[in-house]
């Protein structure tokens, strides 16, 4: 593009401020409703998934199912073995596992995890509840427990347990008391509360109940083995294929967070679609307003381009000069809009701070260089048909009107 036609574009811009700022306008309101639908969208998606699945393992490694097997080729039977009630399925040989899923691209934490049925006795009251058996140190690998003690320490000795809050209401239960424990085992015996906590999550307060590693082990006759590995993933979304990874890796069976939650998985898929729509909306917006506006200034600048015809302007020349002015208009503009909802988003807190019933803005996932050159990209594309109208202006009818 020649010095000459960037000259031009420029002085026409100027020639009418008003309308160039009122354009330019527009532009930065399209970019800004667009950085805030992504900023929006994002983090709502970012909210529900930290508050679905942010206290629950996004990966399960358990052992494999035992299919039919068949005999022969030609024998058409097959060899079914019964499920051996008696004992309890585990992954006995697990040390050597742990390394390879630590390494694996995407992983955080990992969790060995001894679990099992139990119920809880209080008097002349039974409560179900499932017992988790965590290693020292990997308390909160999965749900942050430490941060959800209401009272007494997240501290797991031998002979102590941390219950949730509505299992404490239910049974009037309180920080220090003892209370005895039956495994499905068949094993008793008496622990004292260490610690309540809350998570928020109806099941987890009322139904879980975190011991000491070894101490599950011994409640539940485990003598070396483990029931499962719990693994958190960056992101969540990705948590289906690291888990067929993990399962090729390490020959087990692996449920990512998005086979039991697939309605959830669904609703943040449709979300992400809905915010594209409306993002695609405001382009559209954007490139009406712009072909609109080049198309009035070329019908008010008739004699103008009349007389650049007829003083040798090519037709080349005169397309390059409207695109210029509607890729400046949407390029500064668009980085107008962009800073101004920059500044506006600036105050609001992190997504993990919003207070219910607030706004989950998520700046970080505003596309603030995606709508920039995007806006850019659909001025130019905007202002061609406009500008292939100009070059065809005969220069005699031009000048004459």
């Amino acid at each position: 593009m020649s010095p000459y036609a960037v000259k031009l574009a420029i002085r026409h811009l100027l020639s009418h401020p008003g309308q160039t700022a009122l354009l330019m306008a527009g532009v930065a309101l399209g970019v800004s409703v667009f950085i805030f639908m992504s900023a929006l969208i994002g983090g709502l998606a970012t909210l529900l998934t930290l508050r679905t699945v942010g206290s629950i393992p996004h990966i399960v490694l358990e052992m494999p199912d035992r299919d039919p097997v068949t005999l022969s080729p030609n024998a058409h039977k097959q060899v079914v073995r019964q499920k051996d009630l008696s004992r309890r399925d585990q992954i006995a040989i697990w040390q050597p596992v742990i390394p390879i899923i630590e390494q694996t691209s995407g992983v955080t934490a990992v969790s060995p995890q001894i679990r099992g049925s139990a119920f809880v006795e209080r008097g002349q009251t039974v409560v179900p509840v499932g017992v988790i058996g965590v290693m020292p140190g990997k308390l909160s690998d999965i749900a942050d427990i430490e941060a959800a003690i209401l009272d007494g320490s997240s501290n797991l000795p031998a002979d102590g347990i941390l219950i949730g809050s509505r299992l404490a209401r239910d049974l009037g239960l309180r920080v220090g008391q003892v209370i005895r424990l039956s495994s499905d085992r068949g094993r008793v015996r008496s622990f004292r509360i260490g610690g309540i906590f809350t998570l928020g999550i109806a099941g987890a307060d009322r139904q879980t109940v975190y011991m000491n590693f070894t101490t599950a082990r011994a409640l539940y006759d485990l003598s070396t083995g483990i029931s499962r590995i719990e693994i958190k993933v960056k992101p969540a979304i990705d948590a289906a294929d690291i888990a067929e990874r993990l399962r090729r890796s390490t020959g087990l069976k692996a449920t990512a967070w998005t086979e039991d939650n697939a309605q959830l998985f669904e609703g943040l898929d449709a979300q992400a679609r809905t915010g594209t729509i409306i993002k695609a909306f405001s382009l559209v917006t954007i490139i009406v307003g712009i072909a609109s506006a080049m198309l009035l200034s070329i019908v008010r600048r008739q004699s103008e381009i009349g007389i650049m015809r007829a003083m040798g302007a090519s037709n080349g020349l005169v397309v390059s000069i409207f695109v210029l002015e509607g890729t400046l208009i949407g390029f500064i503009g668009a980085i107008v809009g962009a800073v101004t909802a920059w500044f506006a988003l600036l105050p609001l807190p992190p997504v993990t701070e919003v207070s219910s019933g607030g706004l989950p803005i998520d700046p970080q996932q505003g596309d603030f260089l995606l709508a920039i050159t995007l806006t850019t990209l659909a001025a130019t594309l905007a202002s061609i048909l406009p500008a292939r109208r100009a070059a065809r202006i005969d220069p005699v009818e031009a000048i004459g009107t």
